[in-house]
């Protein structure tokens, strides 16, 4: 493999990790600024109400996208194994 093979990978490296935790982190931030807009209205202020459902919303977009991950992040390691055999 050249510098310019490993540099290439890399950056598909990164950009795989983007991938596959942008939509969970994303989402994780949207519901919990929702969480905390309602916790500033009502001024309740308690830690299992802003964790419970990042947890469930986390867990629902695992299991809707799981697979979609699962099978790029195959391809992308059968992809490096095919670079190093060759």
């Amino acid at each position: 493999m050249t510098t310019g093979e490993i540099t290439d990978l890399m950056y598909d490296l990164f950009i795989l990790a983007v991938q596959l935790g942008g939509p969970v982190l994303i989402i994780s931030m949207i519901v919990g600024i929702v969480i905390s807009i309602l916790q500033a209205a009502t001024q309740i202020h308690e830690q299992t109400l802003t964790f419970v459902p990042k947890l469930i919303v986390i867990g629902i977009i695992l299991v809707i996208m799981g697979s979609m991950m699962l099978q790029t992040l195959q391809d992308f390691t059968t992809r490096i194994f095919t670079l190093m055999a060759g």
